[in-house]
């Protein structure tokens, strides 16, 4: 345990497994996990952006009646290895699920916690977004997107079987999620895992939701025309920018393909005349980049509030069935998301709005109302806390540690001052070069390892928060620089990640 103020006492060991703690109240909790795709924490009005982007009023509730978590971190910002660590609580390189290329496969034979908790009597589903090639395992029922999964009109799996739904994705995941709370079992307890498509590009709202904004112009982020100065051939060499990534079907210049006729034509009387407005202006240079940039937002804000009205219909369920006061509610997404800042949309990198995750929990009688949490969590922890909820041990093998002191307000004092990351999807979309770094209360240290992109940097995110100019080679940074290398260098030890990379994170078979 490391006692220097430059990177917090108490340096939690990663590998530690925790003990199951007993369930409190003593009946045992169901669980309900909402879990999006790609909902930056800015986009929650929770979190207080100054843009003020949204408003997510039910959202906002979980936290409001619960725990607001400030600083809930990925392992891996990227779709599958981010669900592949929720489920089984472990990073990347322990679960084998790297990336999202196509050859990867979740090894759905190993310990996960829906697993453990059908095990213990528990009723479990999963329903929407999955992302994890392979069938579910561990739960009596399974309704699933395969692969990314469209907004309108999706194909899905359920329990094996293919069907074809006509409507809204959003809409219809929540159906398909309060339709089998009212089916189950209303003897024993349920976890049920509601995974939502969206906000994940390519931002399609729902109809209902198209002009929500009344064509607002959106405040802009302060780095919308980041240069990349002070920062390395990485950050310069990217492909997720508004400027030059975003294509035609991004930014509804084109029409989804699945719409049936009566949904285009919604579609188009809202698009048409702003997609030809904007054909007719030209605009060039920065102006072209804003006119991206506020599409995005109208649309990416737009799938956001089918969300919202979501998480509100499945906590009016919960109000009026009565189970809410023994029911906790996690709201969570797979990562965090760009909306602009240093010019880009996506996720990926170890910087702030990519590693940083929104995460609100509900758990009446044990979790104070109104309650924030600035300790560093993250989404491997979610399936220990499960666990530990209802009074079942937590395996060794899990990598995370359990909410459950932090949800009663006690945080242990051994509790983790440091966080390991590391990002594999090169190559990939949008060219973002393998990294791995350490996290701390303040500093940042990262290294990019490919041949190509080969080097080493490091923020101060007291002094420069938005993380504009490496101090690596900055001498009064020297003694920080040490630590942070011995700290990287202890997890990665604990952690045993495996270097060089394993042959399985290169994709031998394309997307």
């Amino acid at each position: 345990m490391s006692s220097n103020p430059l990177l917090g006492a108490g340096l939690i060991l990663a590998c530690l497994s925790t003990p199951a703690l007993a369930a409190d109240p003593p009946t045992r909790p169901n669980i309900v996990f909402i879990f999006s795709d790609d909902h930056g924490y800015q986009a929650v009005s929770a979190y207080n952006d100054p843009r003020k982007l949204l408003q997510t009023p039910n959202i906002d509730r979980v936290g409001q009646e619960g725990m607001r978590f400030d600083r809930c971190l990925v392992p891996n910002s990227i779709c599958g290895p981010s669900r592949a660590s929720v489920l089984t609580g472990k990073y990347s390189h322990a679960n084998g699920f790297y990336n999202n290329a196509a050859d990867m496969r979740f090894d759905g034979s190993q310990v996960t916690f829906p697993k453990l908790m059908r095990a213990a009597g528990y009723q479990t589903a999963v329903i929407g977004k999955w992302h994890l090639v392979t069938y579910p395992t561990g739960f009596d029922h399974w309704h699933i997107l395969p692969g990314q999964g469209v907004y309108y009109n999706p194909p899905m799996i359920r329990d094996s079987q293919p069907v074809r739904h006509t409507g809204y994705v959003t809409d219809l995941i929540t159906d398909f999620s309060l339709d089998w709370l009212k089916q189950r079992d209303k003897s024993k307890p349920f976890v049920l895992m509601m995974q939502h498509k969206a906000p994940h590009r390519e931002w399609e709202p729902a109809l209902r939701h198209l002009g929500h904004d009344n064509d607002r112009r959106y405040p802009e982020p302060e780095t919308l025309f980041d240069d990349y100065a002070g920062r390395g051939k990485a950050e310069h060499e990217q492909d997720m920018t508004v400027e030059k990534t975003m294509n035609a079907k991004d930014l509804k210049l084109t029409p989804p393909p699945q719409m049936n006729a009566e949904q285009r034509k919604v579609w188009d009387a809202y698009y048409g005349p702003r997609n030809e407005a904007f054909r007719k202006a030209d605009p060039q240079g920065k102006d072209l980049i804003r006119w991206k940039y506020n599409r995005y937002l109208h649309d990416y804000l737009g799938c956001i509030k089918a969300v919202d009205e979501s998480v509100g219909r499945v906590l009016k369920y919960l109000d009026d069935e009565g189970l809410a006061n023994n029911t906790i509610v996690v709201y969570s997404s797979d990562q965090g998301f760009y909306l602009g800042e240093h010019g880009w949309f996506d996720k990926r990198w170890i910087f702030e709005e990519s590693l940083r995750t929104p995460l609100l929990i509900r758990w009446p009688g044990v979790t104070k109302p109104g309650s924030v949490n600035k300790d560093m969590v993250s989404n491997l922890d979610f399936g220990e806390t499960f666990l530990q909820a209802a009074g079942l041990p937590v395996p060794a093998e899990m990598q995370g540690h359990g909410l459950v002191p932090l949800l009663r307000g006690q945080t242990p004092a051994d509790w983790r001052k440091s966080f390991y990351y590391h990002y594999y999807e090169r190559p990939g979309p949008h060219n973002v070069a393998r990294h791995y770094g350490v996290v701390t209360d303040r500093f940042k240290l990262v290294n990019f390892y490919e041949p190509d992109m080969n080097y080493w940097e490091m923020f101060d995110t007291q002094k420069d928060p938005r993380e504009l100019k490496s101090v690596f080679n900055d001498p009064k940074y020297a003694a920080v620089r040490k630590l942070m290398e011995t700290e990287l260098a202890r997890l990665r030890a604990e952690l045993k990640v495996p270097d060089p990379d394993p042959p399985e994170t290169r994709p031998k078979s394309g997307r």
